[in-house]
């Protein structure tokens, strides 16, 4: 983070720049030009703080995204100790998300829209998913039902379609409809003797 009053390096410039029009306007549709003009760096700044040019711009940007998204869901998460409300935090952190003015949809998701099978977007993706996937694995084990794994894996649908619905209706009221068929889940799933 930048001191109030220092002027950010070209680097902050360049993963502000790239995340602003990256996430609003998609990888494939913004030209390093204009993240260039918008970060007001000259070509070599770039190739100077991303050897390896756009792609190495894309991968920063899509690891910044996923670290403040992991920031925010275990930060919610770490205010419950109940395991049922541990679960709900994660739908009560995408209500937020999916409340803001700016909210696109999953950054992932649009990223490999048109992204290549070997492209820095899925390896990104990929990352990201495994870190979805071992999230609601965990807390469905803390939550002692009999079938912890079919619980992770219905949580991640939900997670899933969420996140879509948010997207294509534009509606915050989502992220409370999987919140609500979660606690049926949890309500109606055996648990451990």
């Amino acid at each position: 983070m930048t001191q109030p009053g220092k002027r950010q390096s070209a680097r902050e410039r360049l993963l502000a720049a790239s995340d602003e029009l990256f996430y609003s306007e998609g990888i494939h549709s913004v030209g390093i030009d204009r993240v260039l003009e918008k970060a007001n760096v000259a070509k070599g700044s770039l190739y100077y703080n991303f050897a390896g040019g756009k792609d190495e711009l894309i991968e920063a940007y899509l690891a910044g995204r996923h670290g403040v998204w992991k920031e925010k869901v275990e930060h919610g998460i770490a205010e419950h100790t109940d395991p049922v409300e541990r679960i709900l935090a994660v739908f009560e952190s995408l209500r937020e998300l999916f409340s803001r003015p700016d909210f696109r949809g999953c950054a992932f998701v649009n990223a490999t829209a048109e992204a290549r099978p070997d492209s820095v977007e899925m390896l990104a993706a990929g990352r990201f998913r495994t870190w979805v996937h071992a999230l609601f694995s965990s807390l469905a084990t803390e939550s002692r039902v009999a079938d912890p794994d079919r619980l992770a894996r219905q949580l991640v649908v939900l997670y899933d379609g969420a996140t879509t619905t948010a997207q294509m209706d534009s509606t915050a009221d989502a992220a409370a409809t999987a919140a609500d068929m979660a606690r049926m889940l949890l309500q109606q799933a055996p648990v451990l003797a």
